[in-house]
């Protein structure tokens, strides 16, 4: 007969409620790392290495690294603080409804409006993809749905408007930043009428923020947005300033000299860094070795595929969709950014 060992008068077993399998429940574990923790030890960390730290803060490189990383924060900041809000407002407070009445029902007609429709709308990518969810959900053509998709985090007035900002000696940036978008986003739009399938598609199958009030989707929209894009900003300054101040001169110049290595270089590397629309526009002004045709590439590639895009949209239409949307994105928007560029810049 197997023999058990009491508990103490007053308090129960060790293993009472634990979880099958012999684990802990996690209240009786001991201490864990949680944000106020980590940022506490971190603190602790920098004023132990106050010493080394501003030691390697003086140092020539890294000023410059720290000059050009709060440069580009800091002016991004505002337009992504903006579009956050804006983005949140319209994905909470304009019902899906509305677009679906306002959109032509001949698919070819519904294209290019839906993808003009983004030029209005302020939100970026964050905010794109379950609006477009939202319009398939609704019964609107996949085809005008991806128009406005592609063009709404592109072609906004926040993001013309930075843009126009962070390039202030080249305004014809803003247009070719508009253009470009909007012929790749209607290319896609139509590309897809004409050979997408009803199984490629997986429709989302509820609202975002089902079962939440007005109020409460919207501060969660805000809250979650800015923390998730301000990250990529972060990433995004600091990657930016790395080029500026650590990458050897001539590697850029040789990057940067050959036309076709540096359109590509730029579209990777927007790819990559997957900056909100709102602030790329700023880390790509900072890119000064690199010509207006590559910097407006790497603008036109970033809003439409990226590495957070790229999981948002196999979450919300499901992995075959992104896997066959991804690379045609990608080739057809650094195709639309050279053919604008060689027009207009």
């Amino acid at each position: 007969m197997a023999i058990t060992e009491e508990a103490p008068p007053g308090r129960a077993p060790d293993d009472a409620g634990a979880p099958a399998g012999g684990g802990k429940r996690p209240e009786q574990d001991g201490w864990h790392l949680n944000s106020p923790l980590a940022l506490t030890l971190l603190l602790i960390l920098v004023v132990v290495l106050q010493g080394p730290i501003r030691g390697a803060l003086s140092a020539p490189v890294m000023q410059s690294w720290m000059t050009v990383f709060v440069a580009v924060v800091v002016q991004a900041l505002p337009f992504l603080a903006l579009g956050v809000l804006l983005s949140a407002g319209i994905a909470v407070f304009v019902p899906p409804s509305f677009f679906a009445r306002a959109l032509p029902s001949r698919p070819a007609l519904a294209v290019p409006v839906a993808g003009l429709a983004g030029a209005v709308l302020p939100g970026c990518e964050c905010a794109s993809v379950p609006v477009a969810g939202a319009l398939v959900r609704r019964g609107v053509t996949p085809a005008a749905a991806i128009a406005f998709l592609l063009s709404a985090p592109a072609i906004n007035p926040i993001v013309l408007t930075a843009t126009a900002v962070a390039f202030p000696r080249n305004p014809e940036m803003v247009l070719g930043r508009f253009a470009g978008s909007l012929l790749v986003a209607c290319a896609m739009g139509w590309l897809w009428q004409r050979v997408g399938r009803t199984d490629w598609i997986r429709p989302p199958a509820h609202a975002a923020h089902e079962g939440e009030s007005k109020g409460e989707a919207f501060w969660g929209s805000v809250r979650h947005d800015l923390m998730h894009a301000g990250g990529f900003l972060v990433l995004g300054a600091m990657a930016a300033a790395t080029l500026k101040a650590v990458a050897p001169a001539s590697w850029l110049r040789t990057a940067a000299g050959n036309p076709a290595v540096s359109v590509l270089a730029l579209a990777v590397l927007a790819v990559l860094l997957s900056i909100c629309s709102e602030a790329d526009a700023f880390v790509a002004a900072s890119l000064t070795q690199f010509s207006l045709t590559a910097k407006l590439a790497f603008l036109v590639v970033g809003p439409m595929i990226d590495l957070k895009l790229f999981a948002m949209q196999a979450g919300t239409f499901g992995r075959g969709f992104a896997l066959r949307f991804a690379p045609a994105t990608f080739a057809l928007a650094i195709v639309g950014a050279v053919l604008t560029g060689a027009v207009l810049l």
